[in-house]
């Protein structure tokens, strides 16, 4: 029955087109792009506008108002138009029969300039729909750009576990172009080199719809674990992109999370230790209390445009660990030295968080100089440092959030108590009590 529809269609627009009907076609971008190669372009037949206008006329042909009908009574047509790319999906079951009916004849006749019958392509157009009204499962994919990132050229698959894996846009042949290169500069445009892409595989039933609240909040996660892994500039793409078996790709929103400000490469030697990280981070996510805040405050501050801006945040979420009793106990500078700095170097430590809370202070009353370019906020490195040369306002900041992402890193970890205050006290209790020691002797 839908053999013989097809060839009823296929002669209908064959005689369209012999009376002088005319196919649109689009100019499209064929191969990958690479730095200083010029794109190169084919004509692609729009054959799915061209049915998709004469719907009217195919539907008055006799052996179409069978097929549409029985069609409709498959429970299993939604998921073919939501595998096949279809962004809305009629509610009413004899319009799903319809529009899976004009879906499968886009299959058989995609791309083509002519509208011969095929046995070959009607059955493979075919397979799927019958795959989809009566195979219970399915594979979807989403992906997602990861901005900020770069993995090592040797790499084709990073993979994350459960399904994630990160991934060189390159070498993801069939992935949309505007995943693979669109918002990669730090200003937003496009750049030379292709994005990393995020993937999540999900087996499910074929009556869900496309894990896409599963996948953000997993690329989240990622994001989140790189914040901490290593400075960078990290971010996600507002859109992701889903498909379902050999479907096409259909957008969705994804939200944003900042810009990336620079690009920081995981090298090949690094991959093993940020894949345990990531899964650590995954299991030890905290949920509520103050450590969850502050890393909920740190990433608004990964997320601001400049550094020079994020500088409230990051003493926020410090405040929330190190000072509960609020910032007029002026506790702040003294506690994080004590954790993050050397026995030699807190003090300097300590007078250089001093001139953060300042220069907030300074920022808040519209004081302050705006963000300088120190080469030190480009350095891409992490830790719980001390910088004796006294670091201009973005490095300055830069020099928090460092401390601040180590704090975090190893209160997830486990390596520190989550009641950093109480560490923090502790240490200073045990350095007065060294020095009254040493005033004694």
């Amino acid at each position: 029955m839908l053999e013989a529809f097809v060839a009823d269609a296929a002669s209908q627009l064959v005689a369209e087109t012999a009376d002088g009907a005319e196919i649109p076609f689009e100019l499209v971008e064929t191969g990958g792009r690479r730095r200083g190669r010029s794109a190169l372009y084919c004509y692609r037949p729009l054959t799915g506008a061209f049915i998709n206008d004469r719907r009217g006329l195919l539907s008055a042909l006799p052996s179409y108002a069978p097929v549409a009908r029985a069609l409709s009574l498959q429970e299993g047509v939604e998921a073919y138009l939501r595998q096949s790319g279809q962004a809305r999906v009629p509610g009413d079951a004899r319009q799903r029969g319809d529009a899976a009916l004009h879906q499968l004849l886009v299959r058989v006749f995609a791309d083509r300039s002519e509208f011969g019958f095929d046995r070959k392509r009607f059955e493979a157009a075919y397979a799927e729909l019958e795959h989809a009204l009566y195979d219970g499962r399915c594979i979807t994919i989403v992906i997602a750009s990861l901005l900020g990132v770069a993995l090592d050229h040797t790499t084709n698959e990073l993979a994350l576990g459960d399904g994630l894996s990160l991934i060189p846009g390159e070498k993801l042949p069939d992935a949309p172009a505007e995943a693979v290169w669109a918002a990669h500069g730090p200003d937003g445009t496009e750049g030379e080199d292709p994005n990393v892409l995020a993937r999540l595989i999900v087996t499910q039933d074929r009556a869900i719809g496309a894990p896409v609240s599963m996948a953000r909040a997993r690329f989240r996660r990622v994001l989140t674990a790189l914040r901490l892994f290593e400075r960078g500039g990290y971010a996600l793409g507002p859109l992701a992109w889903t498909r379902t078996e050999g479907g096409t790709w259909r957008p969705v929103g994804l939200g944003g999370s900042g810009r990336p400000r620079f690009v920081t490469l995981i090298s090949a030697a690094h991959e093993d230790e940020l894949r345990a990280f990531c899964n650590l981070v995954a299991r030890r996510m905290p949920v509520g209390g103050e450590l969850a805040w502050a890393l909920a405050r740190f990433e608004m501050g990964c997320e601001r445009l400049a550094p020079f801006e994020a500088l409230t945040d990051y003493l926020l979420a410090l405040r929330a660990l190190l000072e509960p009793e609020g910032p007029g106990s002026g506790r702040l500078a003294q506690r994080l030295a004590v954790i993050c700095g050397q026995p030699a170097e807190r003090a300097a430590l300590a007078e250089r968080t001093a001139r953060a809370i300042s220069l907030e202070r300074a920022v808040i009353a519209g004081l302050a100089a705006g963000p300088d370019e120190s080469s030190a906020a480009r350095s891409g490195q992490a830790g719980c440092r001390a910088d004796h040369a006294g670091p201009g306002a973005d490095a300055l900041v830069d020099e928090l959030a460092d401390h601040l992402r180590a704090l975090l890193r190893d209160a997830i970890c486990g390596h520190l108590d989550s009641d950093l205050r109480s560490v923090a006290d502790e240490l200073l209790a045990e350095a007065a009590d060294a020095i009254e020691q040493g005033a004694v002797g």
